[in-house]
């Protein structure tokens, strides 16, 4: 079979703002046109590219280790138009400017129309047709429709409040024994009350960081078991009753400290218990995030925050 040679671009038109009036028109013949049905076929299986569809522009995103496997975040499937998904994304969509646009996304008909012009068979436009989209599932199973109804609505509370809260419990539990270990060590007591500070001020976050999790992971993950989810979930719990242990403990016998005897010694043993219980938390939280390649099997994913 002969081989074609790929069309150059066009020469340099002349007068201002010609040439990317020119390069734009170019791209536009160029870009292979993709209907929703051609989209599906890749998604990564059998060792297909991975494309997926954003405002009309397909893009190809098989280098990103995020899209492993074909799906993104355990929720959002390749070879689809994820158009009405991006709004709830924690990133920018400009994230896709990393990676090539390979072709446009049209509808049937408009597919078949570009097809006859190229046949020189081309007849009169026909009416506008709406795009045949795919999109990713917006729905999970046993998600409650009234809720389902209410992240629509207000797509930011699909993911943010969790990360964007986590945070704090968490520094504020890593400070509270690390000032009681300064206490200690000079026996300033402005270091005991900030400790009891940060100890109360982990607690309050808490309530509203457990639930929060536990919301994302049911509208992000479908409430699937999940190892470092349910590794967060008890030691979360394990987290807030020691915490709460030690507050009324502090609150109910304020000289506790300072007595070295065994209730004394077993007070600061639950309080420097608080510090491994809290980095075991970050971290699982953290390989949701960024997930470790050591732990990723070949065609696996594991979810991430981020596009890429």
């Amino acid at each position: 079979m002969a081989q074609h040679p790929a069309p150059a671009p066009p020469r340099r038109a002349s007068g201002r703002g010609a040439p990317l009036v020119s390069i734009i028109v170019w791209m536009a013949k160029e870009l292979r046109r993709f209907t929703a049905d051609e989209l599906a076929r890749f998604n990564g299986e059998n060792g297909t590219p991975i494309y997926i569809a954003f405002e009309g522009r397909v893009f190809d995103v098989t280098a990103s280790k995020f899209w492993r496997g074909g799906t993104h975040m355990k929720r959002h499937p390749s070879g689809r138009d994820l158009t009405d998904q991006m709004s709830a994304a924690p990133h920018d969509t400009d994230v896709l400017d990393r990676f090539p646009q390979i072709g446009i996304l049209v509808s049937p008909a408009g597919a078949a129309e570009v097809a006859a012009r190229s046949a020189g068979k081309a007849e009169a436009p026909s009416p506008a047709q709406p795009d045949a989209r795919v999109t990713a599932e917006a729905v999970l199973p046993g998600l409650p429709q009234a809720l389902e109804r209410f992240l629509d609505l207000h797509p930011f509370f699909r993911r943010h409040p969790h990360p964007m809260t986590v945070h704090f419990p968490i520094v504020f539990f890593i400070f509270a024994p690390l000032f009681t270990l300064l206490y200690l060590a000079t026996g300033n007591g402005g270091f005991e009350f900030t400790a009891l500070n940060c100890l109360a001020a982990g607690l309050l976050f808490s309530l509203v960081v457990i639930p929060t999790g536990l919301i994302t992971w049911w509208v992000s993950y479908g409430a699937r078991p999940m190892r470092a989810v349910t590794i967060k979930i008890v030691l979360s719990a394990c987290l807030f009753v020691d915490g709460l242990a030690l507050l009324l403990w502090r609150l109910g016998d304020p000289g506790v400290i300072t007595r070295p005897a065994g209730p004394s010694l077993l007070f600061l043993a639950l309080d420097f218990l608080l510090l491994p219980m809290v980095v075991v938390v970050a971290w699982y939280g953290a390989t949701l995030t960024f997930p470790l390649a050591r732990n990723r099997r070949p065609g696996s994913h594991i979810p991430g925050s981020h596009a890429e």
